[in-house]
């Protein structure tokens, strides 16, 4: 048994592979990694340019966009969405051997409506419409102004992965508006065991801005606080995550067959280089979570990952940690505020480098066909 596996077998934890490509979907690799323990698939912005930069395997599906009058953008959404599409097919038997716990794949809404909830909920439907499969995660930021948005299609009864969480404060926003989501959606008539949700809570960015101010501050390192501001934080959310989802107010949507949102740690590559290279997996392991994994954090966690429930240990050493942070004038609500803008913004980057990629390669083909006035095309 591989540890991915026991990970899940004895812990209750779930691992998800934290990329795709087409070439996975094409040479068998994403099934391969299924036999070896990867449970579901999350993508974004970043992930999907990265997969499309550069690679001629879209080539062929590119060329067919641009004929047929697809912008550059639009050609981007399509291929995103064929990647998905295929990578749902490849994880659906996981999804119904485990009831709807796992196999699911997540994409997301486009970056720049971070800031808008009515965009936000029309992205998130079209996505939902165009890909129908129950095995469908859409990610939503978690915004401000994307909280509502999370809110309203829980509501409607669709797969929600809730992304970019940095801070106590906004996870406890996401976990209110999941159940009130649930509510709204159970008093519609709806049947809440139809829906399935997970909070990604990310972890390796906030130690590394947390350190940087540390730094800053000229901290004494032999304080202890180096390295786990995002391990605590991490066991509190998990903490709140025990506390929200038990009770009466639970209970009732429980007995209706409601699912559980569950954490899932985002960002697990140790950015340190000082850290233990398996730092932000061994630390988080317990039941009903969900970690993410890169593939090289997949290698080391094999390699010399240990597994052992450790999600829940030391609870009162995070809440010190937390506590000795504000006491030096570390604000982790800031930290988080600080994160979220730059995530949203390094996303939305990512999605406009590919279109710009996709239109000039359009245009050297169009130009090379004597067509240069179609290039505006794609």
């Amino acid at each position: 048994m591989t540890r991915l596996q026991q990970l899940y077998a004895e812990q209750g934890q779930s691992p998800w592979l934290d990329n795709l490509t087409r070439g996975y979907l094409r040479d068998g690799t994403l099934q391969r990694m299924i036999g070896r323990g990867i449970r579901g698939v999350t993508a974004n912005p970043t992930i999907i340019a990265k997969a499309i930069h550069g690679s001629e395997e879209y080539d062929d599906q590119l060329r067919a966009l641009a004929s047929a009058g697809y912008s550059a953008e639009d050609a981007y959404w399509e291929l995103a969405i064929s990647d998905i599409a295929d990578a749902l097919e490849v994880m659906r038997p996981v999804f119904d051997e485990s009831g709807g716990a796992d196999g699911f794949v997540s994409i997301e809404v486009s970056p720049d409506l971070a800031r808008d909830t009515a965009a936000t909920v029309a992205a998130a439907r079209t996505l939902h419409r165009r890909i129908e499969r129950p095995n469908l995660m859409v990610k939503i930021p978690a915004t401000a102004e994307g909280i509502p948005a999370i809110e309203t299609m829980v509501a409607e009864g669709r797969n929600i992965n809730v992304t970019l969480i940095f801070s106590l404060a906004r996870y406890a926003e996401v976990i209110e508006a999941y159940l009130s989501g649930l509510e709204r959606f159970v008093a519609s008539g709806g049947d809440p065991s139809t829906v399935f949700g997970v909070a990604s809570f990310f972890v390796g960015r906030v130690d590394a801005e947390v350190d940087e101010r540390l730094d800053a501050l000229a901290v004494d390192r032999s304080d202890n606080l180096s390295g786990w501001a995002a391990v605590s934080q991490a066991r509190l959310a998990y903490r709140m995550f025990t506390e929200a989802f038990a009770g009466p107010r639970w209970e009732r949507l429980s007995g209706l067959g409601a699912q559980p949102q569950r954490p899932l740690w985002a960002s697990t590559s140790t950015k340190n280089p000082a850290f233990p290279d398996t730092l932000y997996v061994d630390e988080l392991i317990g039941p009903r979570t969900v970690t993410t994994l890169q593939e090289a954090t997949i290698d080391r966690f094999e390699d010399h990952g240990t597994v052992a429930r450790t999600i829940d240990r030391g609870v009162d050493e995070a809440v010190e940690v937390v506590d000795r942070l504000a006491e030096v004038g570390i604000d982790l609500n800031d930290v988080a505020l600080l994160l979220e803008t730059a995530g949203v913004a390094a996303f939305t980057r990512s999605v406009q480098d590919v279109v710009a990629e996709l239109e000039s390669k359009a245009g050297r083909w169009a130009a090379a066909a004597g067509l240069a006035g179609s290039a505006a095309s794609v």
